[in-house]
């Protein structure tokens, strides 16, 4: 190792390059571990157990653990100093509203069910650096996050977007059918059903 670490030295001296000697650190993977007095330039360089190489965490005992702990989205969300706000807002359109809206266009959805969408997503952006101590309302921590819609927005607009796919084409083509079809309800339910049906047109358009 000392042999390697000299050839570097000299070899980047030779062509002004410097390596800095107060960053570059060693380590020995294996299951036992050994001491290693690797010195670059007269100084000895630090022995490490874990460095960080291309996104992944290499530990001196040659296991994965720490690597594996790490990518948890979980403590992930939480940190303040691995990810910024801005990114974590990416990650949750990309990764975690596309799969929860996931069909989400062919819903019949409910005041209940909103509520639970929007509590969930809150949930998930406070974890973005914003807790419930900061006393901030929901409004707020989406304009600070700098996100337009809300996601029972998002949902509505995909349906209407759906809605709009569905017109265009034959109206002999089963969607087109279905979307302008009409259910018959039961006359004893109550509550926004009220007595007749609706085509799912009016429970796009009154969601």
């Amino acid at each position: 190792m000392q042999q390697i670490v000299d050839k570097v030295y000299t070899t980047g001296n030779r062509f002004g390059l410097e390596v800095n000697r107060t960053k570059t650190e060693v380590q020995c993977i294996g299951r036992e571990k050994q001491q290693m007095k690797t010195s670059l330039g007269g100084i000895e360089l630090t022995q490490c157990e874990k460095f960080v190489y291309l996104g992944g965490v290499v530990s001196a005992d040659g296991f994965c653990d720490r690597d594996v702990d790490i990518r948890n989205l979980h403590s992930i969300w939480k940190a303040k100093d691995i990810i910024s706000k801005s990114t974590k807002v990416l990650l949750y359109q990309s990764m975690v509203q596309s799969i929860v809206l996931y069909n989400s266009e062919t819903w019949t959805i409910k005041e209940d069910q909103k509520r639970k969408l929007k509590t969930f997503e809150m949930v998930v952006l406070r974890k973005c650096g914003i807790t419930r101590r900061d006393r901030r309302r929901n409004v707020d921590i989406l304009k600070e996050l700098q996100m337009e819609k809300d996601i029972n927005e998002i949902l509505q607009t995909r349906r209407l977007t759906y809605f709009g796919h569905v017109t265009r084409i034959e109206k002999d083509r089963y969607p087109n059918i279905l979307m302008h079809g009409y259910t018959h309800m039961n006359d004893d339910l109550e509550g926004d059903q009220g007595k007749g049906g609706w085509t799912t047109l009016q429970k796009i358009v009154k969601s």
